[in-house]
Order: structure tokens, then sequence, then C-alpha cells
């Protein structure tokens, strides 16, 4: 999973399915964190056009299907377990290499579909958190690592 996870933030873009503008909830969470750590990101949310953070408000997709650069895109799934295949699937059909299953958003056949898909699928038991991989609890040190192997690769 470790090889999975590198190759996610590997990405030159990011998006996050299921964000949302409130504040408590995860797909919030996870967009400030993108935010936070200076990583291109783009909000997926078919029913707001806008996402507002304190700092900054980012324009909404519909789907994948509507971002800029799909196939440079990696994508955190943040969504219902009843709405995590539609994306899966979206999401294959235009490109995207890598994916991240946020706990509680997918099921057992949603982990084994992303894991034959994609290049790189992010879910299901391990990470540090006691609830499998999670990119606010596993993104830092995974970034950290990415940005390690890009600095030895350029020396």
């Amino acid at each position: 999973m470790e090889t999975a996870v590198k190759l996610f933030f590997s990405s030159p873009k990011f998006a996050v399915a299921g964000a949302s503008q409130n504040t408590s909830k995860f797909g919030y969470r996870v967009l400030a964190w993108y935010h936070t750590h200076g990583l291109p990101v783009t909000p997926i949310n078919p029913t707001s056009s806008e996402i507002s953070l304190p700092s900054e408000a980012y324009s909404t997709v519909a789907s994948p299907s509507a971002l800029e650069n799909p196939s440079q895109t990696a994508l955190s799934v943040i969504t219902p377990p009843n709405v995590t295949r539609k994306i899966l699937e979206e999401a294959k059909s235009v490109g995207i290499q890598a994916v991240w299953l946020q706990p509680g958003s997918f099921d057992e056949e949603d982990l084994e579909y992303a894991k034959a898909n994609f290049k790189a699928a992010v879910g299901g038991p391990g990470g540090r958190g006691g609830e499998g991989w999670c990119v606010l609890v596993d993104g830092e040190s995974a970034l950290k690592a990415v940005k390690r192997d890009w600095k030895s690769q350029k020396l």
C-alpha cells in the first residue's frame, strides 16, 4: 500500500469527490488539508458551485469528467458507499490513474474495483489510524516521503 500512497502523491493535481461546505464533514476537512499543504486541488460537488475555506474559495466541478486534466489528477473519494462505485467508474473512464478511498466511503467490492482498475488505489486496512488509510492521518508522512524521493532523484 505504501507504493500506492507514493504514486498517489506523485500526481501533479488532486480532486476531492464529496467535498463539502459543511466544516464538520470530512469532505470539507480533506479539501482543507490539500489547501493547507499547498497542493492544487479541485472540489467535486454536483450541488454547489463553490466551496469556501477561510483563506480561499474554490470553484467546484460536478463530476470527475468535468476535471480540467483528469489523467493528471489523483482523486480522493469521500462519498457515501452507494455513490462511490459510480465515481470510480467515471474516474476510470476519464483516465484518472490514482484514487484514495477514505474510510467509510466504500465497501469491499469498491475497494477491489479500485485496485483492479487504477494504477494506484489507496484504502482499506492499514495506515496509522484505527479506521484504515486516511489522508488526514497518513497524508503528511506520505507527502514527506514523496518529497524526499523527488529530492534524491534531482541530486
